[in-house]
């Protein structure tokens, strides 16, 4: 007898590495053009600016703790309280949403690497296929191989010599992923 699996709800939205992603299109997609793959950075880059969240969280707190003496009136010390955690909520919001849509996308035509630099303001990067010379993975120091995340760096010979994929989870998968289709693209155009 057999115990019954259980089947854990996952959160496919926050995922670094989704193969074959639902529902998911971007500005420049052609109708027949199908994501094979959508990368993130992998979560743990994210440690040194969610501690710095933390901290930020915990100082008012931790400053009424030491500061017995009154320097300011009750009404404007929750009115810098509120202000501090409302500054706190921005910047923890915005590094999230600067991760989250920071995504690399590889079809089955192109490579697209979209970043955001500051919320206003996006680059969107190219690559056809048929474009690409060289497919190269890089991860070095203990985090990256304990983790299993790297770059991947792609040579080109379009306007753009190079795109390179940060901090990407299982590089080595990505790279071969990538040849794979590739090899499909080259198949499809020998007659």
């Amino acid at each position: 007898m057999s115990l019954p699996k259980l089947r854990v709800p996952q959160a496919r939205f926050l995922r670094s590495f989704l193969r074959f992603p639902q529902n998911l299109r971007f500005d420049t997609q052609d109708q027949k053009e199908h994501i094979v793959l959508l990368l993130r950075q992998h979560p743990l880059v994210n440690v040194p600016w969610i501690l710095l969240a933390l901290v930020l969280l915990l100082t008012p707190l931790l400053l009424s703790f030491f500061l017995t003496r009154e320097i300011l009136p009750p009404v404007y010390r929750l009115l810098v309280v509120i202000l501090w955690y409302l500054f706190t909520l921005a910047y923890i919001f915005e590094r999230f949403l600067l991760w989250y849509y920071n995504v690399y996308l590889v079809t089955d035509l192109r490579l697209v690497d979209i970043d955001f630099p500051s919320l206003l303001y996006r680059e969107m990067t190219e690559a056809r296929l048929d474009h690409v010379e060289e497919v190269s993975n890089k991860k070095g120091g203990y985090l990256r191989s304990l983790f299993d995340f790297g770059d991947v760096l792609v040579q080109t010979a379009g306007a753009i010599p190079e795109i390179c994929f940060e901090d990407v989870p299982d590089p080595e998968r990505v790279t071969k992923i990538i040849y794979d289709l590739i090899g499909k693209e080259e198949r499809t155009k020998t007659p």
